[in-house]
């Protein structure tokens, strides 16, 4: 029955896309090992493998959760306030599907060829060096620009919280330290210790403004002006944000080669990128639609600011693990990267030995104090990251899977007929890919365009309050 049970788990997709064991390969051979080291340094070496192979299935779900659902989903229902319910729900649903989907295909990637540890290693193999160092550039640029993020949605809780109680730069170093530290720790299986903590964290804040908003909806004794239907007069730049904020949403492919190399059974990922997929379409739907039909179409974003004053402190408050958890994650994993680059062919790379662990402390320090410069000298720095987003994570969620698909898993040819079906899905997914590239990047530039022309850009290393 155990062996029936597994094999239902691992057919949620069709088998013929698994790799075979020829595809695998038979070789033991350890990428990067070092053949001539030490007796000592081949005991630090296997420690370091067996540190680096703990995750479960069950742990990799908890460690996607942490990298993918964070206060982005509080950006849910102004997004369907632009949209309307409608729209809102059906890019929400058929989104979230088709990012399980690209996952699926970045997981097969990652068993046809194991040697395959981040992302930059899967653009080698399908446009050789110049592959490797394009998308290695672009995981990490986009993973910094993330830990910045969350460093400025840490300096704006603290604001929130104390009601801008001092300087912004001064909450916005106490942010970069949390973060700082909460990396430090470099193995994945460490991090999903916390990650119980950072899913109470975003499940509380989520329902708290559920609930406050809920109630003060009965309060007013009316219903609110939700619509179905897209606002009047909507542009194609404010449309196209909002669109763009439900498909970084699901942007969790990006770190899943890093996280499934941890793996001690990686055919399992399967049941991760369903558990994740599923509970990603979930919560952002709900979210999005109950805190919407709740408030209306002046919901802000974050909508935890429409809960009132005070219920938005104490949503503030609980929602501080999951903006620090799920940031910190972001630069272990850019570190991880960059380490593991650097000290490839050296027993460093494992992180348990002192020079490997002061190279480990000063690499995280830099990247988290870049992010921190980065984010507070660009005054137009949410925008910068929404053009990141669109330029990156359009390919690293959906145009790259559909080209991998293509030029790696795919077996025969593509108008064959076990494969017609599988080519127009994938080229679909690759249009989309690029549809969010030039629409988000062009959304992105006509708004800070528009910021500088309405005199809203923030200014650069300042102790000004956000607006």
């Amino acid at each position: 029955m155990a062996d029936l049970k597994q094999e239902k788990n691992e057919k949620l997709f069709d088998d013929s896309d698994l790799p075979s064991a020829q595809d695998l390969g038979s070789s033991t051979e350890v990428v990067g090992q070092v053949s001539d080291i030490t007796g000592f340094e081949a005991q630090k070496a296997a420690l370091g493998s067996a540190h680096f192979k703990r995750l479960g299935w069950k742990r990799l779900t908890v460690v996607l959760i942490v990298e993918a659902i964070a206060l982005g989903s509080l950006s849910m229902p102004a997004a369907f306030a632009t949209l309307g319910m409608v729209a809102g729900t059906i890019l929400c649903v058929g989104l979230g599907f088709i990012a399980i989907y690209t996952s699926y295909i970045v997981g097969q990637v990652k068993l046809k060829f194991p040697e395959v540890q981040h992302y930059a290693d899967a653009g080698r193999l399908i446009m050789g060096r110049f592959g490797y160092e394009l998308v290695g550039a672009m995981f990490v640029l986009q993973l910094t620009f993330l830990v910045g993020s969350h460093c400025l949605t840490g300096t704006i809780a603290f604001l929130n919280i104390t009601n801008n109680g001092t300087c912004s730069l001064v909450f916005g170093v106490v942010s970069a330290i949390i973060l700082l530290l909460l990396a430090i720790p470099p193995s994945f299986a460490e991090v999903a210790i916390l990650g119980y903590i950072d899913f109470v964290s975003i499940m509380a804040a989520i329902f708290i403004t559920i609930i406050a908003t809920g109630i003060q909806r009965t309060d007013a004794g009316v219903a609110s002006d939700w619509s179905a239907w897209p606002e009047e007069n909507v542009t194609f730049t404010k449309a196209f944000i909002a669109v763009t904020n439900i498909v970084f949403a699901y942007s969790f492919s990006i770190c899943q080669f890093s996280f499934m190399d941890e793996m001690h059974t990686p055919k399992h990922f399967v049941k991760s990128i369903w558990a994740l997929g599923l509970i990603e379409i979930v919560i952002y739907t709900l979210t999005g639609a109950l805190i919407y039909v709740f408030v209306g179409t002046d919901v802000q974003s974050p909508s935890l600011l429409s809960a009132g004053s005070l219920v938005s402190k104490v949503a503030f408050g609980i929602a501080l693990p999951v903006i620090f958890i799920s940031g910190s994650i972001n630069g272990t994993v850019v570190a991880r990267y960059i380490h593991g680059r650097v000290y490839k062919n050296s027993v460093t790379r494992f992180i348990n030995t002192t020079k490997g662990w002061v190279t480990w402390l000063a690499l995280i320090g830099f990247i988290t104090l870049i992010a921190w410069v980065i984010a507070e000298a660009i005054p137009f720095f949410s925008d910068l990251l929404a053009i990141s987003s669109a330029l990156f994570i359009s390919g690293f969620t959906f145009y790259f899977p559909a080209i991998f698909w293509f030029m790696l898993i795919r077996q025969g040819k593509w108008y064959a007929k076990e494969n017609l079906l599988k080519s127009v899905t994938n080229a679909v997914v690759f249009i989309i890919g690029i549809v969010v590239l030039v629409g988000g990047t062009y959304a992105s530039i006509v708004d800070i365009i528009d910021q500088y022309n309405n005199g809203t850009v923030r200014g650069a290393f300042t102790c000004a309050p956000f607006q």
